[in-house]
């Protein structure tokens, strides 16, 4: 069980840096006024709250990007970043048509002679929060294409509870197919599409849900990297009791947004939320790819992300866990700590031994 709200937030700021601590505690604060009891959302003062930037034509630091609607019969949208040479459309050139030309010529290119990562990504938010201009993973994304130095293709898909299960995986299913049909992201001598699949919090499970059904499907992923993966189940495990409350997150808050997402007549053994439970799917012949998953110890839900690459292994498949024991849910969000900085080099290495 939490403990009282005091105890709680004094023992998490001896832990959190100051700047995590009020950033996450902010989101916290907004999450709690947009869930209503009856498991609806007041999605108009969500969009009101979530601090968005908009895409930048013209460079910033090394990277462009631009959105784009993929599939219009649903509204699914995309912001796409890439890394630009230096030199390459930092000049004065005025009008929106100096903006907008090196996009065109992107999205009409040719492959790439030299390989090179395409990472499509889904932001978290517990399948009901955020998008893909929302600042904090507009942020992250550029830190990946910075680390790649590929493309970026963050998915801004349909929430809950509007869109319950299975849109948001719908949307991830779209945007690799959409991916895979566009000649300017394959790259090398074999002009294939390089593709990794990320995410984290809800992000993460849609990855592992899109990564699971392209293995059935033969459709090539080159690596799988998720970030405190939002996974549940029915019975409670040892880490979800302990951390009840302490870090941010209660189980009360867990279990809304499973309610949100799922079937309305599901629980928390349905296999979106619980994969190789009970109901679940194994995937053990399946040539399902590799996986670094990226685990903090303070994240309540640490033990069913442990699970999870435990069922993989189990599969015969090959796994990476990165237990950063100290870390909270949000550490790769601000590079304050060491947590960030050693994460992020374990990201680089996973993107270029998995890039041939």
């Amino acid at each position: 069980m939490a403990g009282s709200d005091e105890v709680n937030r004094n023992e998490c700021k001896t832990v959190v840096p100051l700047n995590t601590w009020v950033l996450i505690s902010n989101f916290k604060v907004a999450y709690n006024m947009l869930r209503r009891p009856d498991g609806t959302f007041d999605r108009d003062l969500a969009e009101y709250l979530d601090r968005r930037t908009p895409a930048n034509a013209h460079p910033a630091e090394g990277v462009s990007s631009f959105d784009h609607v993929i599939d219009q019969s649903v509204g699914l949208g995309v912001r796409i970043y890439r890394a630009v040479a230096a030199g390459n459309g930092n000049g004065n050139a005025a009008g929106a048509a100096a903006a907008t030309l090196p996009i065109l010529e992107f999205l009409t290119g040719a492959p790439s002679p030299d390989p090179l990562p395409v990472i499509i990504f889904f932001h978290g938010g517990s399948f009901a929060h955020s998008s893909s201009s929302t600042l904090i993973y507009d942020h992250l994304c550029r830190r990946f294409v910075k680390l790649s130095k590929g493309v970026v293709i963050s998915v801004d898909y349909r929430r809950a509870p509007e869109h319950r299960y299975p849109c948001a995986y719908d949307d991830g299913w779209t945007t690799l197919k959409w991916a895979l049909a566009q000649p300017c992201l394959r790259s090398g001598e074999d002009a294939r599409l390089r593709v990794f699949l990320s995410g984290d919090s809800s992000g993460g499970n849609i990855a592992h849900h899109v990564a699971a059904r392209a293995a059935g499907e033969g459709i090539k992923i080159y690596g799988n990297i998720l970030l405190n993966a939002m996974f549940g189940g029915n019975e409670r495990a040892e880490s979800e009791r302990r951390l009840d409350g302490k870090y941010f997150v209660t189980i009360q808050d867990r279990d809304w947004y499973w309610k949100a997402y799922l079937p309305e007549d599901a629980d928390r053994d349905h296999p979106a939320c619980n994969p190789f439970g009970p109901n679940g799917r194994r995937l053990k012949g399946l040539p399902f790819t590799k996986s670094l998953i990226i685990v903090s110890g303070l994240d309540l839900t640490c033990d069913r992300q442990l699970a999870y690459a435990e069922g993989l292994r189990e599969d015969g498949h090959d796994v990476k866990v990165v237990h950063r024991e100290k870390a909270t849910i949000g550490f790769y969000l601000l590079s304050n700590t060491d947590h960030y900085h050693e994460v992020m080099e374990e990201i680089t290495d996973f993107l270029q031994a998995n890039l041939v």
